[in-house]
């Protein structure tokens, strides 16, 4: 029987490089772009002599890189072994495989159940695919001069082949591309926590809730602790993979969804770093007993705004090369650094204090602040000033100038940061775009996310008619707008194979009956 799961990509709004310390915050919104990963054996039956074997086959295929890759499964350590490692496969695939029939075996040996072995027996076949969201079909859609719209990407074959950055490139270069033309929607984690989910759902684990119907209440002790293995082990498999120990957010939102964020303690995860000669099943038991001590609660946009995503087309940045700059710069101690990453932390605050204002507005005022925020999605923030009505329109009016003045300083603050560590954080090419984005009526504001760079920009705007306003504005600009909304759920089941869900939607239109 195959289990399909799929984990969400985020954008990091709020937080860039403070989010990597403590007690810093990070405001990251869970998208509608997922991942999937399908587990399901490689034979269905087991063989006769299966008892004495020593190995299981695993098979990890990515159709959407046309690759396959080939592994044997060590059934005592559960490491595993590339049949053809001058193939290349990927660290976080092999990582994250690995760590999650360990956790399943230890939790199945401390029930005395001994069913997980004859699912390893029947080897595993991992199937991997991500939304077109997380790359860029820039290239295909210029080399068939299509207008760069999110009309004409959503055209496009769901699950749709990769397009690969040229690898000549200057090593040197900070801003040397990615080997694949990325989006910035965190493709590495979202893949990650998906495929952690889908092993440990297989081997019978966890017990992930369903995508798209209602969790139950948080004090679901099985739920918190499907959900607090699968962060767990996705954690772990992320750091060994990329050899440190990074913010975690990317991983938290694409196992528990949009969230206020606050990282734990790098030591939690020292045993998972590059360098100590541990096996796979003592790291787990180690990991199993640790005591996370980072901070989320559940979060989500106010009511009547909404998250726009848009990739420039400049290729992507290689975000490690910005981190590393950036912190070597914070290390350095100077005045400037303390004042400006105080500074940061100091606006990122006031961001979140205006956003929750308005959350509170929206409850208290209800019909006058959605009627508010319709009427300010129609005007520039200019207009939104001049606006002389009620007491209870002008406070969700000066609510919305504040947000808007705190992401401003933020970004000016992320400027001057990137100006100091010798990296563009904010680019003059993105600087100008999102100036223009900002002056356009109904829009709260707009910025790089996360790390900032060449990935991506996004943008928060008011109301109904706005989105497509920036839509079309950003698609005479060259910038191409992904199909992507804010969807707050993290790692979950899927009930149907996403590859075939239209297809299934049509016979069930027809009151056909039809499963692979």
């Amino acid at each position: 029987m195959a289990v399909i799961v799929s984990a969400p990509g985020k954008v990091l709004i709020v937080g860039g490089y403070l989010v990597l310390e403590q007690p810093n915050i990070g405001l990251v919104l869970s998208t509608s772009a997922r991942f999937y990963a399908i587990v399901k054996p490689l034979s269905e039956s087991l063989a006769a002599d299966s008892w004495s074997w020593a190995w299981s086959d695993v098979k990890v295929s990515s159709p959407q890189l046309f690759k396959e890759t080939n592994y044997k499964l060590n059934l005592r350590d559960y490491s595993l072994k590339n049949v053809a490692p001058s193939e290349g496969g990927s660290p976080f695939v092999e990582n994250v495989v690995s760590m999650a029939v360990a956790v399943a075996a230890e939790k199945a040996s401390s029930s005395g159940s001994g069913f997980i072995n004859s699912l390893l027996l029947q080897g595993l076949e991992i199937i991997i695919f991500g939304s077109n969201s997380f790359y860029s079909f820039r290239k295909q859609i210029e080399a068939q001069q299509l207008p760069l719209t999110v009309e004409t990407l959503t055209s496009l074959p769901e699950f749709s082949p990769i397009t690969r950055n040229p690898t000549e490139v200057d090593s040197d270069d900070v801003n040397m591309l990615p080997e694949v033309a990325k989006t910035g929607l965190g493709s590495s984690a979202a893949m990650t926590a998906a495929v952690a989910g889908a092993v440990l759902q297989y081997l019978n684990a966890v017990k992930l809730p369903i995508h798209g119907m209602s969790l139950t209440s948080s004090s679901d002790s099985e739920l918190r602790e499907t959900m607090n293995l699968v962060h767990a082990v996705s954690q772990a498999a992320h750091c060994t993979a990329q050899g440190k120990v990074g913010s975690g957010f990317d991983i938290s939102a694409a196992v528990y969804g949009s969230q206020r964020y606050i990282r734990f303690s790098p030591s939690i995860l020292a045993t998972q770093e590059g360098g100590r000669r541990q096996t796979v099943v003592a790291k787990m038991k180690i990991l199993m007993q640790a005591q996370w001590d980072g901070e989320r609660s559940p979060y989500a946009l106010p009511p009547g705004l909404s998250l726009i995503i848009g990739e420039a087309g400049y290729g992507g940045s290689h975000t490690p090369s910005l981190v590393g700059a950036v912190m070597k710069w914070r290390k350095q101690g100077t005045e400037q650094a303390e004042r400006g990453w105080s500074g940061l932390a100091s606006a990122n605050l006031k961001v979140e204090a205006g956003l929750k204002r308005l959350k509170g507005l929206a409850l208290s005022l209800q019909g006058a602040y959605l009627s508010t925020v319709q009427l300010c999605s129609c005007l520039s923030f200019e207009q939104w000033q001049g606006i002389d009505t009620s007491s209870e329109v002008r406070k969700v009016v000066e609510a919305l100038l504040e947000t808007r003045d705190a992401f401003e300083l933020v970004r000016s603050l992320m400027r001057e940061m990137g100006e100091a560590a010798g990296v563009p954080l904010e680019p003059p090419v993105q600087t100008e775009l999102l100036d223009h984005t900002m002056r356009m009526n109904g829009v709260l504001f707009a910025g790089v996310p996360g790390a900032g760079g060449f990935d991506a920009v996004f943008a928060v705007t008011l109301g109904e008619g706005s989105r497509k306003r920036v839509e079309e504005e950003w698609s005479r600009k060259g910038v191409l707008s992904l199909p992507v909304t804010e969807d707050p759920q993290g790692v979950s089941l899927e009930v149907e194979d996403p590859r075939i869900r239209s297809v299934n939607s049509a016979l069930r239109d027809l009151g056909v009956a039809y499963q692979l």
